[in-house]
């Protein structure tokens, strides 16, 4: 067996890589609360994409007095007769505050319009009004982060097994969870249909492909760190993977199948 050469870099494990990028995610927070400034990461994806464990490894070493993590349910009566938007305005970051979003507004674009919870006027509604929408938030001060977590349907798949067979993640399974599979390519149109309409210049979308969830943590986060100013910036750290995020740039074939 050949020894490996005395130069040959080593690769730091994913656990130093994070830490080294949490800290860079602490000292952007206190750039946050010192300027007051605010931040909405939304992030979206295929279901089993790993949203809840990328938030995870954003949010586990910030304060959680200034960082909130959003995820609606189904909306009531009283909700569904409101202003679609008005729900999700009320969570918008303050002074100072660093928010994600686990699933968004956009869900009018995925699970409501594939599971048909909306009619198609609400949708067209939707579709005409929310990059303007999106425009007021960013023109208001609020940087706003789109992130698409995408994997293919063989991970999702596995990703659904495991849950059925694990008693830990038994919270996980839900009935919509459990049609993503048999509505695959319906989710696949929709979701091309909404990158495809919702990513103006001053609120873009940015895909994440997931299949490997360590290296989306650290490559998602990469991004989004090297997307906002803060004293302290170690840019060394924030060289993202283009093969696993990047901006939309309106190429479906650069999607995962």
């Amino acid at each position: 067996m050949s020894k490996k050469s005395k130069d040959a870099p080593v690769q730091a494990s994913y656990e130093d890589q994070l830490r080294l990028l949490q800290i860079q995610l602490v000292k952007l927070q206190n750039s946050l609360i010192s300027n007051g400034d605010q931040i909405l990461v939304i992030l979206e994806g295929r279901d089993t994409a790993g949203k809840d464990g990328t938030i995870k490894a954003i949010t586990q070493h910030l304060s959680p007095r200034e960082t909130r993590v959003v995820a609606l349910g189904k909306p009531s009566d009283s909700e569904s007769a409101q202003w679609y938007f008005q729900r999700y305005v009320a969570q918008l970051p303050m002074k100072g505050e660093f928010v994600l979003f686990n699933r968004s507004w956009y869900n009018r674009a995925g699970v409501e319009r594939v599971m048909n919870f909306c009619t198609k006027d609400q949708y067209t509604n939707f579709i005409e009004t929310v990059n303007d929408f999106e425009s007021i938030l960013a023109s208001s001060g609020i940087t706003l982060l789109k992130y698409y977590l995408d994997i293919s349907k063989k991970e999702q798949a596995a990703r659904l097994k495991s849950r059925e067979d694990d008693p830990l993640k038994q919270w996980k399974i839900s009935p919509i969870d459990q049609q993503a599979q048999k509505n695959w390519n319906a989710y696949s149109k929709c979701r091309n249909e909404m990158l495809q309409s919702t990513s103006p210049k001053d609120a873009p979308w940015t895909i994440v492909r997931a299949n490997d969830k360590k290296l989306a943590h650290l490559n998602l986060i990469r991004d989004l760190l090297s997307r906002v100013s803060y004293p302290g910036k170690d840019k060394t750290l924030l060289k993202a993977d283009k093969e696993i995020v990047f901006k939309w740039d309106g190429k479906l074939s650069k999607l995962e199948k």
